[in-house]
């Protein structure tokens, strides 16, 4: 029985489709005298449906019971491509947790888009969303997790451009699929490459393989390098990060899942193919100086937006960032922590700034303040899920960095060093925008906001509730270690850091009228963070400029050189045929005699150029 019920694990996936199908009559405006609100609950019942199944399905996996569910979409002589779903309780606890966020980013969306006439187009997106999460979730074939990936890049285009009336939308969203596809490419140029030498797809037999091949240092960099593209893409990690600030132009709700989880798939493939990339010379190098890369700059550029969601989407790449660095040093259980604290520490937090958009129409810093007194749901909301988010005793944040230092503390000290400073940093930023929300004197757009109603009240408050609860969860699972086990000088470290952030954070003049600094170096590096180091301006005059060069080299050669070159042998061919219609006699003999002199000829000139 048990057995049979882990074999219907491969339905979750489904419900999100049928969710979004049952939704199309509404999306495409078949159905218009009932409103779109019941695509929005046909939706949502489904996900509720897959969140119980999943239930079901953790409590088995709990017990040590696993299965393994195989389908064999191509066979031919010499060729079996066959995808595969692992069944275990990593696998099930990662689809609970993209079901049970999807539920409460749904039922938020419903306050949050009351009034927004493509609701229903909204809610069959998220349910492609979901499926796509899901089965990445529990794919164990690399080319399998592929197409869920391309998946997810297709449903975040759709989703970034929603409100598609917009220019700035319309160009996010292009860019946001864009950037994904550069990674992607390259991702499904090393899945070919390892599929060839591997003669396998499935990640127990890529396992097998990296564990008795040796690879050429040449061969092994080029292939760990086009394995870590696409998950560089998906996380926005540099040099493929501009995308996630761009993304945020889409509605708040979506961002609820693509700040948390969605772009913790990437990261989740990552870890699967961490005992690939071990096989690959170099990677693990590449996999660190991302991470490091990522996790300082997006740190140091979320403190200079004006952006309430901008600021919050580059914290999403740090942390990201921090994920690489764990698997570059085969440290996937760091990782894992990472994933889970942060996709609900940052779903709690994107909830809160829902809220405060949804009440005041403006999602700009320096027109907003004093909110705290009139919103205690979102400020508590924020709160909790900055604390978890940075780190505090007993958060869960706070025990993902000490596994994260607990692994690195004997043999890369530096990294635990690079633990501390995202942690300040964040911390920093997480109390600058509290400062500016919360605090201090009222603003115009903030003077009368009132607290969001129930249908946001409730998913946030219930998020707000879970996140507090998390270290409870993870001590019943045994994944927090007793306290009289811990290190207590990284524990010391920890809390320093965070502390200190949090106070440079709130004792820094933030005051609004001082929106430039006055001083040269102040303002040097101010634009430097704010305009996220110029890579945008930097990819403008190297990669666009050598683009739109080439496309004007190749447009110029195709008229002037290959059309030329086309209408001169037809004109040649016109002619000579126009010529040659006169000398026909219709003698065979005639005709023979001239094609054999023609192929003696040909043969005469090829040998002359041999000789």
């Amino acid at each position: 029985m048990a057995g049979s019920l882990l074999e219907t694990a491969w339905w979750i996936p489904c419900y999100g489709l049928a969710g979004a199908v049952l939704t199309l009559p509404w999306a495409t405006g078949l159905v218009r005298r009932t409103g779109p609100r019941p695509a929005a609950y046909f939706n949502l019942l489904m996900t509720i449906l897959g969140f119980v199944h999943g239930l079901f399905l953790f409590q088995q996996t709990q017990q040590g019971e696993t299965a393994t569910i195989v389908w064999n979409w191509l066979q031919a002589p010499g060729l079996d491509i066959s995808f595969t779903f692992s069944i275990n309780s990593v696998s099930i606890g990662a689809i609970e947790l993209v079901a049970g966020l999807s539920v409460l980013a749904q039922l938020f969306a419903l306050g949050y888009l009351e009034k927004d006439w493509g609701l229903a187009r909204f809610f069959a997106l998220m349910g492609f969303f979901e499926a796509a999460l899901s089965g990445v979730a529990i794919s164990n074939s690399l080319l399998l997790s592929y197409g869920f990936l391309e998946m997810l890049t297709l449903s975040t285009y759709l989703l970034v451009g929603f409100w598609y009336a917009q220019p700035l939308v319309v160009t996010a969203a292009r860019d946001a699929f864009l950037t994904k596809r550069v990674g992607d490419i390259a991702l499904l140029m090393g899945i070919v490459a390892l599929g060839s030498l591997a003669g396998s797809f499935e990640f127990p037999d890529l396992y097998h393989w990296a564990d008795t091949v040796d690879l050429p240092d040449g061969l092994g960099f080029l292939l760990g390098i086009a394995l870590i593209a696409g998950p560089t893409g998906k996380c926005a990690q540099v040099p493929l990060h501009l995308w996630l600030d761009e993304a945020m132009e889409g509605p708040s709700p979506a961002s609820i899942l693509r700040n948390s989880i969605v772009v913790s798939c990437g990261a989740y493939v990552l870890i699967k193919l961490q005992p690939v990339l071990v096989a690959c010379p170099g990677s693990d190098m590449a996999l660190v100086l991302i991470g490091v890369a990522t996790a300082v700059t997006a740190s140091l550029v979320s403190i200079a937006q004006i952006d309430i969601k901008r600021a919050l989407s580059h914290s999403t790449s740090a942390y990201l960032g921090l994920v690489f660095v764990a698997v570059g040093t085969q440290w996937t259980d760091f990782a894992f922590y990472i994933l889970l604290t942060h996709a609900i520490a940052k779903s709690l937090l994107f909830m809160s700034v829902g809220s405060i958009i949804n009440t005041t129409s403006s999602q700009d810093l320096t027109e907003l303040g004093g909110l705290g007194g009139r919103m205690p749901a979102t400020a508590a909301a924020f709160v909790v899920g900055g604390l978890a988010l940075v780190g505090v005793i007993p958060l869960g944040g706070f025990w993902a960095f000490y596994q994260g230092m607990y692994s690195l503390w004997f043999d890369q000290s530096s990294l635990v060093a690079l633990i501390l400073l995202i942690n300040g940093l964040t911390a920093v930023s997480l109390m600058r925008v509290f400062r500016l929300v919360f605090l201090g004197d009222p603003q115009p757009k903030t003077r009368r906001a009132p607290e969001v109603a129930w249908p946001m009240a409730v998913p946030m408050v219930s998020l707000t509730i879970l996140t507090l609860l998390i270290p409870l969860i993870l001590q019943r699972v045994g994944l927090i270690p007793a306290w009289d086990d811990l290190n207590q000088t990284a524990v010391a470290l920890l809390v320093f850091s965070g502390c200190l952030g949090l106070g440079l954070g709130g004792l820094v003049n933030l005051n609004r009228s001082w929106t430039r600094p006055i001083r040269a170096p102040l303002r040097f590096f101010q634009d430097l963070f704010a305009y996220d180091f110029y890579i945008d301006q930097l990819y403008r005059v190297t990669v666009v400029w050598l683009v739109q060069s080439l496309s004007q080299i190749s447009a110029w050669i195709d008229r002037a050189v290959v059309d030329r070159l086309v209408n001169a042998t037809g004109f040649v061919s016109l002619v000579s045929g126009e010529m040659l219609k006169y000398s026909a006699s219709g003698q065979s003999q005639a005709y023979l005699l001239l094609i054999f002199f023609g192929v003696a000829s040909i043969g005469a000139f090829i040998t002359w150029l041999l000789w």
